[in-house]
């Protein structure tokens, strides 16, 4: 079973109310079991909503509030659908393919925390709950 961003899938639940539909991971899903997540509105962030980046481990939004707990559980509740319903298929979880550069999703590379597009190494919060359980877990663009 994967997990997959679900933006990635067409689903409007970016911070700025669209999706990033990529027809790669979209075919890459089409004969397999997965589960579309986005911790962001698991928790009940709104869409749209402010836009949030990682800044010293601490997730802010353009505002200047500290959201930091509410993406840790955002990212708690999604970790324990996918698990739930890998549970209920008899499945592992093979992989993740999460949105690039989100301070949730983001593998690797994740927005510097200035609100300025700069990049950063790092991984978002969902991302980095998911290593440490021992998934795999890539980019869109790595896919």
């Amino acid at each position: 079973m994967y997990i997959i961003s679900a933006c990635l899938l067409g689903e409007n639940c970016k911070y700025n109310g669209g999706n990033n539909l990529n027809e790669k991971v979209m075919e890459i899903v089409k004969n397999r079991n997965y589960i579309a997540v986005c911790p962001e509105v698991a928790v009940g962030f709104p869409t749209p909503r402010p836009p949030a980046e990682i800044r010293d481990g601490r997730v802010y939004n353009i505002e200047g509030k500290d959201v930091t707990e509410e993406f840790e559980k955002g990212a708690a509740i999604e970790l324990a659908r996918a698990k739930e319903l890998a549970d209920r298929l008899g499945e592992n979880i093979e992989l993740a393919i999460l949105k690039s550069k989100s301070p949730s999703c983001g593998c690797g590379r994740i927005y510097d925390g200035t609100f300025t597009h700069r990049l950063a190494p790092g991984d978002g919060i969902f991302a980095r709950l998911l290593k440490e359980n021992g998934i795999k877990t890539i980019s869109e663009e790595e896919s």
